[in-house]
């Protein structure tokens, strides 16, 4: 992949990072080394962040770029961002409910979005915390954001996931596969197949529906997949990858089409909430929400996803008080 030089942003984008797990500090790194961004890297935990970022910082001899990146639990340290990625909170454990899950990152997510955007009250929002586009309407709400500004990592992930598995079914190169799903962050997903394509070609014209539905179930468990090989811990390489993506198209002004979790008000039939659809990210946020042209059962299945994100964060807004 082309790395973007210096000379092609006039202004060095600022970009805070909340959280320096897995995916935050590997998220970090894919700014810095593809010089994209200078990083403020923050976490509770003080000398987490201070020891990757001097980490990464050390690295630049090799990797050749000029990107800064620092770690910090001062919220102060983030002051002027153009875009805060909100990644802290935890992972489900063994014994822990769904509500308490939601609970715990409900509480983290609001708390640091309000923190953040105290001192960077012009910047955008991009939130990586799962169950995603709960959190991304709580950080909404939180943060007193046009919705325009606030958006949720996941549709990029879902898509990425399935348009690898279409490329390795097929035997083809990923750089000829464009993916397409739409919906909450879960079990109700909805991947578009006819919208999914291998250089323009569906793959309904390349693939009988009994693959399909096998390539689309994976995609659903692709979380839970990774989980369960690993044993401990959870996917980050991927994620990270995807919300790079998200951030080049912002700070940059690619106006990039991607499916991401965004405010829908009555695209879809849909209002006040976040869910996965196709958008155009650009340095204003979410520019324009494309409406695509959806099947009976298609659009049945983008409703029963999203009353359930609705349900999730009803609950999460009870349990929070």
């Amino acid at each position: 992949m082309m790395t973007v030089t210096a000379a092609q942003c006039p202004k060095a984008g600022r970009v805070s990072i909340i959280g320096a797990g897995n995916v935050g500090s590997t998220l970090g790194q894919r700014l810095v080394e593809k010089n994209l961004a200078d990083v403020v890297l923050l976490d509770i935990q003080s000398g987490r962040p201070k020891g990757l970022a001097l980490d990464l910082m050390e690295a630049r001899g090799v990797e050749r770029h000029d990107r800064t990146i620092i770690g910090t639990d001062d919220y102060g340290d983030t002051q002027n961002s153009d875009l805060i990625v909100i990644a802290a909170g935890i992972a489900r454990k063994p014994g822990m409910s769904r509500d308490d899950l939601l609970k715990i990152n409900a509480e983290i997510v609001a708390k640091v979005a309000k923190q953040a955007i105290a001192q960077s009250p012009d910047a955008l929002l991009l939130v990586v915390t799962n169950p995603l586009d709960v959190m991304t309407y709580l950080a909404w709400q939180a943060s007193g954001l046009p919705p325009q500004r606030v958006m949720g990592m996941a549709g990029v992930l879902d898509a990425a996931r399935f348009g690898t598995f279409i490329a390795m079914e097929l035997n083809v190169s990923i750089m000829d596969v464009n993916a397409m799903v739409l919906g909450g962050h879960g079990d109700l997903m909805v991947p578009l197949p006819r919208y999914s394509t291998v250089s323009g070609i569906p793959i309904t014209d390349l693939m009988d529906t009994g693959t399909i539905a096998r390539l689309i179930e994976r995609t659903r468990n692709g979380g839970a997949e990774i989980v369960s090989l690993m044993q401990a811990g959870s996917a980050y390489f991927a994620p990270a990858s995807s919300a790079c993506s998200m951030v080049e198209s912002i700070l940059y002004g690619r106006a990039r089409i991607l499916p991401a979790a965004v405010y829908l008000n009555g695209e879809y039939d849909l209002k006040d909430i976040f869910i996965g659809v196709p958008a155009c990210l650009d340095r204003e946020g979410v520019s324009r929400v494309l409406e695509l042209d959806l099947l009976d059962d298609e659009y049945q299945a983008l409703h029963a996803s999203a009353t359930s994100v609705r349900q999730s964060i009803e609950t999460a807004q009870t349990l929070i008080g």
